[in-house]
């Protein structure tokens, strides 16, 4: 087997072997000269959909195995992936930096979005690239956000929006220089069992606000509506939070919080993600976040990419003109 599969207590890790890494990395590049070579055409992201099936069988095996359960942790990470570092350019610097030429790891991204589900992305983060650069960027440090190299405090992706991603896909291109910037992920499938009975039943009513990130600009709804934390299947709940833009309604709702992120600090997980290094996040069950770093600005800082997946991607048919991939 050219693929393994490490479980246990801590994430589990599918590793591309040596053949499966060259065949993945043919099929991107034969993938980034196609329809037109710009990644938010929908042509490309068709091409990108065929491609999945020619990609190394048990790294597809793995990644519908997570799509259907996505286990304790509620997390994947997939290492040896090419990124083609030989041709990697200097670390963007500058806020709202966005991949829309092809490129080997934006085929990566795309065809294993096509896999999980379909891309998506929201118009007014980004302008709607599906594939964004995660980098630290000079003067917003204290940004909580990917631009951002303090700690970055746990969320479900843009936790605020009724078509928030299914799943998170961060794509480690460089590491940054001292190899501290770890990705922190803690689930409520983990959690639930550490959280006392009064707790879970303030975190299931209603009295819950979420603002939307800074990232969507002054024109994202500024009054969202009353929401819980934890919903659905009693003993599998859904979740629904950001530590950094979630307030309470209520005293008891303030109590629930604070101890659900003490739990969260609790059973968290931290991983240094390498060049090569594909982080999947189920956004459903699954927070994740970001230990501090300190950026050098010298064009070799970290550089993530990431795509948003959506499972059903018809159930945000009407906010998605066109029947697109962007999220109005």
């Amino acid at each position: 087997m050219s693929v393994t599969l490490e479980t246990g207590a801590r994430v589990p890790v599918t590793a591309l072997g040596h053949d499966d890494a060259l065949l993945t990395e043919l099929v991107a590049r034969r993938l980034v000269g196609t329809a037109g070579g710009r990644v938010d055409d929908a042509g490309w992201v068709a091409a990108a959909r065929d491609s999945w099936s020619r990609l190394p069988a048990g790294l597809r095996g793995a990644l519908h195995d997570f799509r259907r359960d996505s286990g304790p942790t509620g997390a994947l990470l997939v290492r040896g992936l090419p990124v083609d570092e030989g041709t990697l350019p200097d670390t963007p610097a500058v806020a709202g930096s966005v991949q829309r030429e092809t490129s080997v790891p934006a085929a990566v991204l795309t065809m294993i979005a096509c896999g999980l589900g379909d891309p998506a992305a929201f118009r007014a983060e980004k302008d709607g690239a599906l594939v964004q650069d995660v980098v630290p960027v000079p003067g917003r440090e204290e940004f909580q956000g990917n631009a951002g190299s303090v700690l970055l405090t746990f969320h479900n992706e843009n936790a605020f929006h009724p078509h928030r991603p299914d799943f998170v896909m961060l794509f480690c291109l460089r590491a940054d220089h001292e190899g501290v910037a770890g990705l922190r992920t803690a689930g409520i499938r983990q959690a639930l069992p550490l959280l006392d009975e009064t707790t879970v039943e303030a975190l299931r009513a209603p009295e819950f606000v979420t603002a939307p990130p800074p990232s969507f600009g002054a024109g994202a709804d500024a009054t969202p509506a009353p929401h819980p934390v934890l919903f659905g299947a009693p003993h599998d709940p859904d979740l629904r939070v950001d530590m950094a833009a979630t307030e309470p309604l209520t005293p008891r709702a303030g109590r629930a919080l604070t101890e659900l992120n003490t739990v969260f600090e609790r059973i968290a997980q931290s991983t240094v993600l390498l060049p090569g290094d594909l982080a999947v996040v189920d956004n459903r069950v699954t927070t994740h976040g970001r230990s501090a770093f300190r950026p050098r600005y010298d064009g070799r800082d970290r550089w993530l990419q990431r795509t948003f997946v959506l499972a059903d991607l018809r159930r945000s048919r009407a906010s998605r003109p066109g029947d697109g991939y962007v999220i109005d």
